[in-house]
């Protein structure tokens, strides 16, 4: 299911127009040997080219973001003009999505969701990947969190999940969104209380990619709704996707 419309991007910082799908990160090699990230120069434009174009809030996570005590919400926005196809489509991604593309993670249908929910962070925030999902140690079993990255030399755990209604293209609910963003949310702070001193994030981001517009308007309600405490001091990044985007949704 092909959707061609777009919300308004909302530009910040050093945003500048994405490359096209035949552009890749300078330092991507791709494929599954490709080492984690090296820090990008801070000089760099964002976002930097990938597969499929990134706008919305880009380069917006300062120290305001990362070291403060407060919640924040990011919103951004991925179009594809064309389904993402592994292997073959590889070599677009960053060296981190490369890697996580042949990283096996802990089950389930999420890992294309994952990986470019990390493109997101690595193209507009220069975000290394440190860690995949089963690389962090932890010092006690139970929650666990999607990958481990670094901004601006700040370690930040990463939990991945969707905003989507099934079947394909029925309204996303409300009380869907309050009800998984909540269970989400608690699950940060038990993931982020049984990590190994080695692998303690300063902080976690919960990363929505989100199936169009009226499901992230249904995330922003939610989100307004939750009471501070809960929310503590998580970075919300809901990433509302367009174009030829399924693939995300049901890794078929």
């Amino acid at each position: 299911m092909v959707r061609g419309s777009m919300r308004p991007l909302v530009l910040v910082g050093l945003l500048a127009a994405c490359g096209s799908l035949g552009e890749s990160k300078p330092d991507a090699p791709g494929g599954g040997d490709a080492a984690p990230d090296a820090p990008a120069d801070a000089a760099t434009s964002v976002p930097l080219a990938g597969f499929g174009d990134l706008g919305g809030m880009c380069g917006a996570l300062n120290d305001a973001e990362l070291t403060g005590t407060s919640p924040s919400i990011i919103h951004a926005t991925l179009m594809f003009s064309r389904r993402y196809n592994d292997p073959a489509d590889r070599p677009l991604l960053t060296t981190g999505g490369a890697r996580m593309m042949t990283t096996p993670n802990a089950g389930g249908s999420s890992g294309m969701s994952e990986a470019f929910a990390y493109e997101q962070l690595a193209r507009c925030e220069l975000a290394p990947l440190l860690k995949t999902e089963t690389e962090i140690v932890y010092d006690t079993l139970g929650k666990i969190t999607d990958l481990m990255v670094s901004i601006d030399g700040h370690k930040l755990g990463v939990s991945v999940t969707r905003a989507v209604a099934y079947p394909f293209g029925q309204p996303y609910t409300l009380s869907s969104a309050t009800t998984l963003l909540m269970r989400k949310l608690e699950d940060i702070q038990l993931s982020t209380a049984n990590v190994s001193a080695a692998d303690r994030w300063e902080k976690q981001v919960l990363a929505y990619m989100s199936w169009d517009d009226q499901s992230t308007a249904m995330l922003d309600q939610a989100w307004a709704s939750i009471d501070p405490s809960i929310k503590a001091d998580t970075i919300l990044i809901i990433t509302t996707t367009h174009g030829d985007d399924q693939f995300l949704y049901s890794n078929n």
